[in-house]
C-alpha cells in the first residue's frame, strides 16, 4: 500500500503502483478475512488504484 497519494502524485510511477496495489488488494480478497482491519485495507487499497486512475487519466 502507497504510504501518501496526494495532488502532486507523479502518473510516471502508475503503471508499477497500479501493479503492486492490484497485487496486495488481490492478496488480500484471496485470505477472504471479513474483520474490519482486513476491510478498511481493502477500502484503501480500491481508493488509492481509483485515485491512480483518475490522476493520471487511465482508462479502467
Amino acid at each position: 500500500m502507497l504510504e501518501n497519494l496526494e495532488s502532486n502524485y507523479d502518473c510516471a510511477n502508475a503503471g508499477d503502483d497500479l501493479h503492486q496495489l492490484k497485487q496486495e488488494l488481490e492478496s488480500l480478497r484471496s485470505r477472504q478475512a471479513d474483520d474490519n482491519e482486513t476491510q478498511e485495507a481493502v477500502n484503501r487499497l480500491e481508493n488509492q488504484i481509483t485515485f491512480i486512475l483518475n490522476k493520471c487519466d487511465i482508462n479502467h
